[in-house]
C-alpha cells in the first residue's frame, strides 16, 4: 500500500518514533518528489547534520564514486573522533586498493561456485528449525526461524560451537539495536556512550566480541582450517600488507554482525510482506522453478537495511544544492528501492518483477560481501517452509526495532 506522504516540514530522518512504526515510507515519497538533496538537521548527539540522497539514480551515484564520497569517514551518522577512527576501522570505512584487497580475503568464499557446496547442509539446518517452529505452532518467527537458520550457517563458517550461538546473537542484537533501548545497554547518543568513543557503535559489548575472536585466532593462527577466522589470520591481503590485530578484530566483529542480522531481518520481513499478500504467496508456491527471481523481489521489497552514509571530500553541486567538503551523505537505500522511476508500482510486491535491479545490497565496490549467501540462504528457507503451510497468520502485534539504521522487526507471532 502506498504511504500517506508526509508534510516537508515535518519531515525528520532522525526522528525514530517514524521508523519504529515503519512510516519512514512517506518522508522517503516526499523527498524524492520534493527535495530529493534535503539537509536534515542533528538535534541529538554530536552530529553535525547530513545530506540525504533518495532518488534511486542519486544514490548510485553517491554510491559508485568514492573518490567524491568516501567511506573512510565512516558510514554510519555517528561520527566517531578523528583520534578514535584508525582504531575502529574496518573494511567497510576502507576506499581503494586497500578495501579490495581486504574484500578479496574472503570474496572467493562467498562466491556462488564456494557456496554450493553448502546447499545441502542448509537445507537440513532449516529443516529442523522448521519442524520445531510446527511441534509449538504459536512462535515468534524471528526466535524460531529467522535468527536460527542464519546464525547457524555463521557458527558453521567460523566454526564454533552450537553453545556459542546464543551469545553470537546477543552480540548481533546488542550492535545492530544500537538505538533502541531494550536490545543495548548503551545508547549510542546517551552521555554514558562518551566513555566508548573508541569501540564500534560506542558499545562495550564490542569488547566482548573482540576477546572471543582474539581466541579464535589464537588458536588457528599458523593452521590449515578452512573455516573464516583461519583464512584471516593465515591470509595475507593481495597489497602485500598483513592485517593488523584492529583490522582482525574489526572483520572479525562485522562478519559476526553482518553475517546474521541483515538476513534474519530480510527474512523475517519478507515473510511479513507475503503474509499480507496471500496471491503472492500462492504464485511463488506455485511457481518455485522460479524461486532465485522471485527472492530478488522480497528482497527488494524487505530492505532491511534503510541507510549507509559517505564524506564529501570536496564541494559538490547536486540537485541545485552544494555539498561542501566534509559534509555527511547520506544514501537511503530504502527510499531507492520504492524509487517509481525505477520501479513500476514500488509499493506493490509483485514476483513477476524482472529485471530487479534492486539497491538492497548496495551498489558499486562496496556492495554486500555476503549477498550470495544471503540470497541462498533466503531462498532455501522459502523453498522448504511455504510448501508445508496450511495457512500462516499473525498472532499478535508486529514489533519493530527502534532504528533509522536497520528495518527490522523484533518480534512476529505467527
Amino acid at each position: 500500500m502506498k504511504p500517506t506522504p508526509v508534510p516537508l516540514a515535518d519531515v525528520d530522518l532522525t526522528n525514530l518514533d517514524y521508523f519504529e512504526h515503519n512510516e519512514a515510507w512517506g518522508m522517503f515519497d516526499t523527498l524524492r518528489s520534493e527535495d530529493p538533496l534535503h539537509w536534515q538537521d542533528e538535534l541529538v548527539g554530536d552530529g553535525h547534520g547530513f545530506w540525504s540522497v533518495t532518488r534511486y539514480e542519486d544514490i548510485e551515484r553517491v554510491n559508485k564514486d568514492g573518490d567524491t564520497f568516501t567511506s573512510t569517514k565512516f558510514v554510519n551518522l555517528e561520527e566517531p573522533p578523528a583520534e578514535f577512527q584508525d582504531l575502529r576501522r574496518s573494511i567497510l570505512e576502507s576506499d581503494g586498493t586497500r578495501h579490495q584487497a581486504l574484500r578479496k580475503l574472503l570474496a572467493r568464499d562467498f562466491s556462488v561456485a564456494q557456496l554450493r557446496r553448502y546447499e545441502e547442509f542448509l537445507r537440513d539446518l532449516v529443516r529442523v528449525s522448521i519442524n520445531e517452529a510446527f511441534i509449538r505452532q504459536d512462535v515468534d518467527f524471528v526466535d524460531a526461524i529467522a535468527a536460527d537458520f542464519p546464525i547457524n550457517v555463521l557458527a558453521r563458517l567460523l566454526d564454533v560451537p552450537d553453545e556459542m550461538i546464543p551469545q553470537l546473537i546477543q552480540w548481533g542484537n546488542t550492535i545492530v539495536g544500537f538505538s533502541d533501548p531494550e536490545l543495548s545497554q548503551v545508547l549510542v547518543d546517551s552521555d554514558e556512550a562518551q566513555k566508548y568513543k573508541h569501540l564500534p557503535f560506542r558499545n562495550p559489548v564490542s569488547m566482548e566480541i573482540f576477546e572471543y575472536g582474539r581466541q579464535l585466532a589464537k588458536e588457528r593462527r599458523g593452521g590449515d582450517g578452512e573455516d573464516l577466522v583461519s583464512k584471516l589470520v593465515n591470509r595475507i591481503p593481495e597489497d602485500g600488507v598483513p592485517l593488523t590485530d584492529t583490522d582482525f578484530d574489526n572483520y572479525f566483529l562485522l562478519l559476526v554482525v553482518a553475517g546474521n542480522e541483515t538476513t534474519r531481518q530480510a527474512m523475517t520481513l519478507s515473510m511479513k510482506t507475503l503474509m499480507d499478500n496471500p496471491d503472492q504467496l500462492q504464485y511463488f508456491l506455485d511457481n518455485m522453478d522460479k524461486s532465485q527471481q522471485m527472492v530478488e523481489e522480497l528482497i527488494r521489497y524487505a530492505s532491511p537495511v534503510y541507510h549507509f552514509r559517505r564524506t564529501a571530500t570536496k564541494d559538490v553541486e547536486m540537485h541545485g544544492k552544494t555539498i561542501k567538503e566534509g559534509d555527511k551523505v547520506v544514501m537511503w537505500f530504502a527510499s531507492g528501492n520504492r524509487d517509481p522511476e525505477k520501479f513500476a508500482n514500488p509499493y506493490e510486491l509483485d514476483l513477476t518483477r524482472f529485471p530487479n535491479d534492486h539497491m538492497t545490497f548496495g551498489k558499486g565496490p562496496h556492495s554486500c560481501l555476503g549477498a550470495n549467501l544471503a540470497r541462498l540462504e533466503i531462498r532455501i528457507l522459502f523453498e522448504e517452509l511455504l510448501p508445508r503451510l496450511a495457512t500462516i497468520e499473525q498472532t499478535g502485534d508486529i514489533e519493530r526495532v527502534r532504528s533509522n539504521f536497520v528495518n527490522e522487526i523484533g518480534r512476529a507471532h505467527v
